[in-house]
């Protein structure tokens, strides 16, 4: 009996051991799934993390700029083939001032359909905006747009101005010999340098020089200099010279009534446009 039990026993141990033994490879196989999906998911991963973007900004030439707007200064990083429209559209959302209610200066108005490549716009440029909210530019040019209905209905019944007397006086004296050349038929940003050579309605000479960092206006004679604030210039008045229609006689509304104008003669025609849209500014309605 005790050799039938033991051999029992031997036969038992035998037979539990493939259990164990299976128990194992489940065990090895459970492991080994897991390590699978340790290292798959590590892959996984991996391969997340070299997924790009797609945001290739980095990869554009870059201008950094300082935007000066009411007394504040903003720095702004801008690929530099970008239009002066997309710079409006930055600048309003580093100042909330909306594009149309924008004049954007860097030497002069800057164009909004070129690009700041093509405008030589480098890194530290100031650009210098100047504009107001809606409301405010609607209280303030209320009076202009009376201003400019009576101006106009004024012209319609009026001679031209360069035949009235109060101007002939003027312009009888002749072209200035020192006067800038004027092209007829063209556009041009203001000069670099004053608008000079020019007569007032007294016959002295006067100057121009446009202050855009101070957005004012200066009026410079013998005897002074006025400078004045773009924004109080209620409007201008313009008109070719007859028989010299490569220059314009211009006026400067100073005040609410057409007595304020401030005359100027023998301003060349390709600057009218610049002048007009520097001083009064493009988003002018009226």
């Amino acid at each position: 009996m005790a050799t039938q039990d033991g051999s029992e026993e031997v036969i038992m141990e035998t037979e539990a051991k493939p259990k164990e033994a299976e128990s194992l490879g489940e065990d090895v196989e459970k492991g080994g799934a897991e390590a699978t999906s340790h290292t798959d998911a590590g892959n996984s991963t991996t391969q997340d993390s070299n997924i790009s973007n797609g945001d290739d900004t980095e990869d554009k030439e870059t201008v950094d700029l300082k935007i000066i707007w009411n007394k504040n200064k903003y720095d702004l990083k801008i690929p530099v083939d970008s239009t002066g429209a997309k710079l409006k559209e930055s600048i309003h959302s580093l100042t909330g001032l909306p594009p149309a209610m924008q004049k954007v200066m860097y030497k002069g108005l800057l164009p909004e359909d070129k690009t700041l490549r093509e405008i030589k716009i480098t890194n530290g440029a100031k650009i210098m905006v100047v504009g107001s909210t809606i409301n405010d530019v609607l209280a303030v040019n209320t009076p202009k747009e009376v201003i400019q209905q009576e101006v106009k209905a004024e012209e319609n019944k009026k001679e031209p101005l360069c035949r009235q007397k109060q101007h002939r006086k003027v312009l009888d004296k002749g072209k200035p010999d020192d006067i800038m050349p004027a092209i007829k038929g063209t556009k041009e940003r203001l000069p670099t340098v004053p608008l000079s050579g020019m007569y007032n309605k007294s016959g002295g000479k006067v100057r121009l020089t446009f202050k855009l960092e101070q957005d004012q206006l200066w009026i410079g004679t013998k005897e002074r200099t006025e400078k004045v604030p773009m924004g109080s210039i209620k409007n201008i008045v313009s008109e070719p010279i007859e028989g010299h229609e490569d220059y314009h006689m211009m006026a400067f509304q100073l005040g609410p009534t057409e007595a304020s104008q401030y005359w100027v003669y023998w301003v060349p025609a390709q600057f009218v446009d610049a002048i007009k849209d520097t001083v009064l500014g493009k988003w002018q309605y009226f």
